[in-house]
């Protein structure tokens, strides 16, 4: 009889904690998969208040086929915690002619976003940019040098602005093949 009753007190605990366990929650049931990709939500994104400060401006190499020359504001790389990493770029043309503008990348899918442009002293919005995919193989691929030389890790975002800013220094910078007889760069 005892021996029954050990039984009977072990199933009910069996029962009890199956129950409970039950209860933790399947991932699939609540709607909540862990291993689910994400969707992408960007964050809101505001218009920088100044034009890019000479002072902080780096060059950086992009390839040899290119007649333009680049250079980020460092001042204005935000980190986003939507993964995306935004910045003011300067592109000056072999006349001298020169455009500013406040572009994003995103690592995760290896995008860029221009959100706006710097024209007549004040920033002017781009309400139809959109993401478009980052080009390797084109001459002014200035979007994939910034993106492997320094805002990425591979598909991940660069969270350190620290280790951007070391990455951009002209003698660290990996984001285009320099050629051996310069750093391909000019002075801004």
């Amino acid at each position: 009889m005892i021996y029954f009753r050990q039984i009977r007190i072990y199933a009910l605990t069996v029962a009890i904690l199956a129950n409970l366990l039950a209860c933790a929650g399947d991932p699939l049931e609540s709607g909540v998969d862990p291993f689910a990709p994400t969707v992408f939500k960007e964050g809101s994104t505001a218009m920088p208040l100044n034009p890019p400060n000479k002072a902080t401006l780096v060059p950086f190499y992009v390839t040899m086929t290119t007649s333009f020359k680049f250079a980020v504001d460092t001042d204005s790389i935000l980190i986003g915690p939507d993964g995306v990493t935004r910045y003011i770029v300067l592109l000056t043309s072999p006349n001298g002619s020169q455009q500013v503008q406040y572009e994003g990348i995103r690592c995760d899918s290896y995008q860029w976003r221009l959100y706006g442009t710097f024209d007549n002293d004040k920033w002017q919005e781009n309400p139809l940019g959109t993401w478009k995919e980052i080009k390797r193989t084109v001459p002014n691929r200035y979007q994939a040098a910034l993106a492997s030389g320094a805002f990425c890790n591979l598909n991940t975002q660069e969270k350190s602005i620290r280790s951007i800013l070391r990455s951009l220094d002209p003698k660290n910078f990996s984001g285009g093949t320099q050629p051996t007889n310069s750093f391909g760069i000019g002075s801004y």
